[in-house]
C-alpha cells in the first residue's frame, strides 16, 4: 500500500483526488494539507511514502518545503501536482528534489501511474511537460532532411512527433495508446496525419524521419 499526503491549498481539490483515489486499492490517502509547514508536521508523525504537492500554497510554498523536507524525510518522495506548466518551474522543483511533476490537467489515470512510478523511486513527468520539452529540442535541431518524402516533418505538432518516436521505436497503435494514455484510434489518426504531412511510403521512412529528427539515435 503506497500511502500518500495530499498538499494543496484547495480544499475541493483535496477532496476531489481523495474521493478518485480511494478507487484505488493500491493507493491510500493518509493526511492532507493545505501548506508546506503542514506537510512537515503531518510527517512528524505520520508515515508516508509520496506527497502530492502543490507549488503554489501560503505560508511555505514548494519551493521553501522542498529543502526542509528533503532534509528531515529523505525517504519520502515528492511529486508536484500544479498548473504552473513553465519549464523553469519544472526544473526549479527537480533540482530541489522531487522525483515527479504532473499538471492538473492530466488524467486520473496518468495521475495514479505517477504517484505509483515515483512511489518506486523513479522519475516520471507528465505526457504533456514532456511533449513541450521534447518539441523546444526539435524545434531548436537542424536536422537534415530525410531522404524519401518531400518534407522535413517541421510542421508536425508536438504530439505527432511524441508519436512518431514511438513508432519508430517500434511500438504497436494498441501500445502507444497506452503509453500515452488515450484511445488507439486517435493514434491511428495521428499516424496518418505524419504520413500526409511528411509524405513517407512506409514505417522504414518513419523511422528514418525520427532518426533525421533528433528523436531516436
Amino acid at each position: 500500500m503506497t500511502r500518500i499526503i495530499l498538499a494543496d491549498d484547495h480544499t475541493i481539490l483535496r477532496d476531489g483526488i481523495r474521493a478518485l483515489l480511494s478507487a484505488e486499492t493500491d493507493l491510500e490517502v493518509v493526511g492532507e494539507a493545505s501548506n508546506g509547514a503542514e506537510v512537515l508536521a503531518i510527517l512528524e508523525n505520520t508515515p508516508a511514502d509520496v506527497v502530492l504537492m502543490d507549488v503554489q500554497m501560503p505560508v511555505l510554498d514548494g519551493f521553501a518545503t522542498m529543502p526542509e523536507l528533503r532534509q528531515r524525510f529523505p525517504e519520502v518522495r515528492v511529486l508536484v501536482l500544479t498548473m504552473l506548466d513553465h519549464e523553469n518551474y519544472v526544473a526549479r522543483m527537480l533540482e530541489a528534489g522531487a522525483l515527479g511533476y504532473v499538471l492538473k490537467n492530466a488524467a486520473i489515470s496518468e495521475i495514479t501511474h505517477a504517484i505509483r512510478t515515483v512511489a518506486a523511486s523513479n522519475p516520471f513527468l507528465c505526457t504533456e511537460i514532456g511533449l513541450n520539452m521534447l518539441y523546444k529540442a526539435v524545434a531548436q535541431s537542424t536536422s537534415s532532411l530525410p531522404e524519401e518524402g518531400g518534407a522535413s516533418g517541421a510542421d508536425l505538432t508536438a504530439r505527432e512527433l511524441e508519436v512518431l518516436k514511438l513508432i519508430a521505436e517500434g511500438l504497436t497503435n494498441g501500445e502507444i495508446a497506452e503509453k500515452l494514455f488515450t484511445s488507439k484510434r486517435t493514434i491511428e489518426t495521428h499516424r496518418q496525419n505524419i504520413i500526409a504531412k511528411t509524405q513517407v511510403k512506409n514505417t522504414a521512412a518513419l523511422i528514418k524521419l525520427a532518426v533525421s529528427r533528433g528523436l531516436i539515435s
